[in-house]
């Protein structure tokens, strides 16, 4: 009898969901091992043209990336070094390191813009959907010194980083140290809609789930 081939959770990362949704966004996760091949130009330009179109506040479009790719090292190393540690660790492998900055002030009148971190976040979905869509992956960080990227690329005042950004195409993740492909076994999750669709009230779950 022939047996069924074993699932390899380092490697088969898409989701079974509550409800149906498109094959790009089950598709999606963020990957700790990347491979060496360079990102294309033109998939790299089209993952910021995706970025560019989403929605914002007054369409002030509030974000901006540095970009830093593998094959200019020096400026790679100047990104990877305002990573964390633990981060560095595997994002030296990515081909792209990118940094988010969110300008915190609306142009139009120069009062403060609350929802600019929301409108950075939108564009990376963006960002990430389309580099799914070509076959890319990206994985987004919050460790990362904010102080240091600051002072490194003379980010000015109203203006702050938001998160790191890895990107790249999928390496073999058991490639990694065994501290890494642990992390990454680890059974994708999230929780369930009743848990923060509320109708009503506060924590009152909403009757559509």
């Amino acid at each position: 009898m022939t047996q069924a081939p074993t699932s390899d959770p380092l490697v088969d990362k898409i989701v079974e969901t509550q409800y149906p949704i498109e094959s790009i966004l089950q598709n999606r996760w963020s990957p700790l091992a990347f491979s060496d091949r360079l990102v294309e130009p033109e998939k790299l330009r089209s993952v910021l043209e995706a970025a560019r179109w989403a929605a914002s506040s007054y369409n002030e479009q509030p974000w901006s990336f540095i970009i830093a790719t593998r094959d200019n090292s020096e400026e790679f190393d100047r990104l990877l070094g305002c990573l964390a540690e633990g981060n560095q660790e595997w994002a030296k492998s990515a081909p792209v390191l990118m940094i988010s900055v969110a300008r915190l002030n609306f142009e139009r009148n120069g009062t403060e813009n609350r929802h600019a971190f929301h409108d950075v976040g939108a564009a990376e979905a963006n960002l990430a959907t389309q580099a799914t869509a070509l076959g890319l992956y990206v994985h987004q960080m919050a460790g990362f010194d904010v102080q240091k990227a600051k002072a490194l690329y003379s980010i000015p005042q109203g203006y702050e980083p938001v998160d790191a950004i890895a990107l790249g195409y999928p390496g073999d993740p058991h490639s990694l140290p065994d501290r890494l492909q642990q992390r990454l076994s680890a059974p994708r999750s999230r929780k369930l809609l009743k848990e923060f669709v509320f109708t009503g009230n506060w924590q009152q779950s909403s009757d559509l789930m």
